[in-house]
């Protein structure tokens, strides 16, 4: 078993992205492989609509995605890696000029965006570098090999968003922050991202959903994520620069949650059956 894999399970619970009102389970998480000069990028959408294609056009460094929505409020990510678009970016929303939210790294860029109307929606970017870091070669017979495949992957915090009712709530951002500035930051906590992206998407619609309808549930969970939340925000005070770090903290965060949701628990129930 691969050891750096074991970054505490129980953050699946936090990164993810965050959305609004979502109705059904439709959109979670797409990719699509743009290739050129040689190489395969992977784009990542995951939004509460759907992503039905993406064109590129490499001499105007542009990348065009076609939607299709079926609520009003339509709330989504995007996830460029930045040797295949990087620089200055500007966008269009339906050939009108739009401001997404935007950050970047050396490895990506991480593209939020919030807009409004049902049906076919076109969001255009433009950047002003292509291929940065990499050489432009001829595509090979059997394709590129795994190694130019980005392995950047993130998003926002669907769950918490919607127990704090917001993604400019406090613990989202501390959330966000912990994913962007720790977590992406190193091949461990990227990885960990990678992997498990998938199954949180698979039941985190629904909880959100529920707790949109159901109040009580809401503070429920709300209850029952805050300690952990308490626990995520000793990672945000300690340098996680290398890999060694990310496991020995993030063991020692899994050991800290055990002990308040398990440990503690059965302590007291035992103690009160006695």
């Amino acid at each position: 078993m691969n050891f750096k894999l074991l970054i505490p399970a129980f953050l699946i619970l936090s990164f993810s992205p965050a959305f609004g009102q979502l109705s059904d389970a439709t959109g979670l998480v797409n990719r699509f492989d743009i290739e050129t000069g040689g190489h395969i990028f992977e784009i990542t959408t995951t939004a509460n609509f759907d992503v039905t294609d993406v064109d590129f056009d490499k001499d105007a460094k542009q990348l065009t995605f076609h939607i299709v929505s079926s609520l009003e409020n339509n709330l989504g990510e995007i996830i460029i890696p930045s040797n295949l678009l990087s620089g200055n970016f500007t966008f269009l929303l339906n050939d009108q000029n739009y401001q997404p939210k935007i950050k970047t790294n050396d490895r990506i860029a991480f593209i939020t965006l919030n807009f409004t109307g049902a049906g076919e929606n076109k969001v255009d970017v433009f950047a002003t570098n292509y291929l940065q870091g990499v050489d432009e070669v001829e595509p090979e017979i059997n394709g590129s090999s795994e190694e130019n495949l980005p392995q950047d992957e993130g998003g926002g915090c669907l769950i918490a968003t919607a127990t704090f009712d917001s993604e400019l709530s406090p613990q989202v951002q501390q959330l966000r922050e912990l994913r962007d500035n720790k977590l992406l930051k190193t091949q461990s906590g990227t990885a960990f991202i990678k992997h498990f992206n998938e199954f949180y998407y698979s039941f985190s619609p629904y909880i959100a959903d529920y707790e949109r309808e159901n109040p009580l549930f809401k503070e429920a969970v709300k209850l029952t994520i805050t300690p952990m939340l308490a626990s995520l925000s000793i990672l945000n005070h300690v340098n996680l620069n290398s890999e060694a770090q990310v496991v020995g903290f993030g063991l020692s965060v899994i050991g800290l949650n055990l002990g308040m949701y398990f440990a503690m628990p059965a302590l007291i129930y035992l103690r009160f059956r006695k």
